[in-house]
């Protein structure tokens, strides 16, 4: 049992995976800084607001409460850009090293199959019938 855990554990996968969260984590604060430094309060100053966080308020009965949809633009803003980001710095570069090493392997060109025995059976059939007709 613990041998096939000390395997999971050294097979790379488990590690790879912890390296990615890793450097997925200062990602996201990079990405974070970014949008709240920069992208919210540019538009947020298209919407008169001092960040996008406090742009497009909504008030909501007589209670006082405020729905700012300002927030939710600069979740999908943010969103947008780590997609962007991830597809571009990892995905794409990954494609094209998969596309060059697929197209490096040589192709193998397999030899036709012959009939199969239920084939060769019946052409045995067919001919035994044609002579002894």
């Amino acid at each position: 049992m613990l041998s096939g855990f000390k395997e999971f554990i050294l097979r790379g996968n488990v590690i790879d995976l912890a390296v990615a969260v890793v450097i997925g984590a200062a990602f996201t604060a990079v990405v974070n800084t970014i949008v709240e430094a920069v992208f919210n309060p540019l538009i947020g100053a298209l919407f008169s607001a001092e960040s996008l966080a406090t742009a497009l308020p909504v008030a909501v009965g007589t209670s006082g409460a405020v729905i700012y949809f300002g927030a939710v633009i600069a979740a999908i803003i943010q969103f947008v850009l780590v997609a962007a980001v991830v597809y571009f710095a990892i995905v794409a570069p990954m494609n094209y090293a998969n596309k060059l090493a697929n197209a490096r392997k040589p192709v193998v060109i397999e030899p036709e199959a012959g009939p199969t025995e239920a084939e060769l059976l019946l052409q045995i059939r067919d001919l035994l019938a044609k002579q002894n007709s």
